[in-house]
């Protein structure tokens, strides 16, 4: 427990992290490793969780399921979900910058980093008025504060400017700032939220030569959100792909930028399966509403934390339709790849019986066609289903909460278009339903019977209604 790790020790260990926002899982079953003495890289399209990701691991985020630890070069290990968030900077060194730049505009360079050591100068002071009567002890911190606050400044190529407002330095400048800042809290794992973001060239050269000085020389490690490639693939030792909240790819950059996976997630897919993705959102293994209101009685509010910023910042919201759209197979764009890998293969292994004529397209339309065969059987077992709507109007199926017009066409194809259809669901039609729309639970979840027995009675009330008024005139 006391000695060293090894530097073969992976500094970070995230294993199998899940967090859900109510019935929204922005991560799921999330593992990777950072490496010790290492740049880590987490990188994917927007919305792919990656914020998410930092705000587990700083303590802004209590994750819903999964272990994150952390080796300290003491060799105690710490399990960063389990700590309150001022712990894990102070005890477990994990220090952080954010997307926004968030400097103290009125105050100097030195001053920026001298409110960085303020615990130490505070325990100098041993918490009290003795530092303004020059004790010996604070003096001494003191002088230590700001050697450290300039040999950074050194380092960010930002001296000459010490005693500038940091509100008056270019935006590239402000960048390195932080960094400086963060690192005179003397962390062993260094998380940088898109560093690189509106950078120019020149500016982006600067961070990298300062990100390269730090793993090279201070031992500390890195772990990098960024979108701008050319910092990652230069920088970089070991970079994991992210997509809708699960790992897509996991290597070093040469295998990472040539992994098709990736490319589809970031390039995005061919136009003939546009259509195919639109209808079939999302990953149902992963996350089970992605495009859903966060519920708020659940999961944190808009404003949780100050420095984290809100929810809405890295969480989608549901369409104007209210449809909370699940996941199926083909939305997320590396699964497309993994399929269409798989359908190739099968072409291939089919393509001997196929020599004696060149009729390769017509065994392959038929294997096409299986698929909503195969779909055929479940909706077959729901129950009073008609070829046509009832009058020729079929009612609005989106009054029920949890159907969007996605959904409401789905049923309609399959012979449900009245409440009271909907309505007689027994527990074999509620699980033929959801196979067919990927759901997991959700019709029992959101109550469709209940709301549809509700709709179905109010839709019967105006032609009972009727009768009963004249009645009552009657007897007046």
């Amino acid at each position: 427990m006391n000695s060293g790790p090894s530097m073969n020790t992976p500094i970070l260990a995230v294993e199998h992290l899940s967090m859900k926002f109510g019935g929204l899982v922005a991560i799921g079953d999330l593992s990777f490793e950072a490496a010790r003495g290492q740049i880590t890289a987490l990188i994917g399209p927007n919305g792919a969780g990656k914020t998410t990701v930092f705000n587990c691991i700083t303590g802004f985020y209590k994750p819903t399921e999964g272990m994150i630890r952390l080796a300290g070069r003491s060799g105690q290990e710490f399990l960063l979900e389990r700590m309150p968030d001022h712990e894990i900077t102070a005890k477990a060194k994990v220090a952080r910058t954010f997307q926004n730049i968030r400097l103290f505009s009125g105050m100097t360079l030195l001053e920026n980093l001298l409110v960085a050591q303020h615990n130490k100068l505070m325990l100098a002071s041993g918490y009290t008025v003795l530092g303004l009567f020059g004790f010996s002890g604070y003096r001494k911190a003191s002088a230590e504060s700001v050697e450290l606050a300039e040999f950074w400044l050194e380092k960010a190529n930002l001296i000459d400017r010490a005693d500038d407002p940091a509100g008056d330095l270019p935006y590239g400048a402000q960048r390195r700032l932080e960094i400086a800042r963060a690192m005179c809290t003397g962390p062993e794992l260094l998380c940088l939220d898109e560093p690189a973001a509106g950078l120019n060239p020149k500016e982006s050269h600067a961070l990298n030569a300062l990100l390269m000085d730090i793993k090279h020389n201070t031992g500390t490690s890195i772990l990098l959100i960024e979108h701008d490639m050319s910092v990652v693939m230069q920088i970089s030792d070991h970079v994991v792909v992210l997509e809708y909240g699960r790992k897509i790819s996991d290597g070093n950059p040469n295998f990472v930028k040539s992994d098709p996976r990736v490319v589809a997630a970031y390039l995005g897919v061919e136009d003939e399966e546009v259509e195919e993705v639109l209808i079939e959102v999302g990953d149902e293994q992963v996350i089970e509403q992605f495009d859903a209101e966060p519920d708020r009685e659940h999961g944190p509010s808009a404003s949780s934390s100050m420095m984290a910023g809100s929810v809405s910042d890295t969480i989608g919201h549901s369409d104007d339709d209210g449809e909370r759209i699940t996941v199926s197979k083909r939305a997320s764009k590396a699964q497309q790849v993994d399929d269409r890998e798989a359908r190739d293969k099968a072409k291939a292994a089919a393509t001997p019986a196929a020599k004696p004529g060149k009729a390769k397209a017509a065994p392959a339309k038929p294997a096409a066609a299986k698929a909503p065969k195969s779909a055929a059987p479940k909706t077959k077992a729901v129950s009073k289903t008609l070829t046509a709507p009832r009058g020729g109007v079929a009612d609005r199926l989106t009054l029920i909460k949890g159907i969007g017009p996605v959904n409401e066409k789905k049923l309609n194809e399959h012979g449900i278009f009245h409440f009271d259809q909907i309505a007689a669901w027994k527990k074999a039609d509620i699980e033929a339903v959801e196979a067919y729309l990927a759901f997991d639970g959700r019709i029992a979840r959101e109550d469709w019977v209940g709301q549809a027995r509700k709709l179905a009675r109010s839709a019967a009330k105006p032609t009972a209604a009727k009768p009963a008024t004249g009645k009552r005139g009657g007897s007046r």
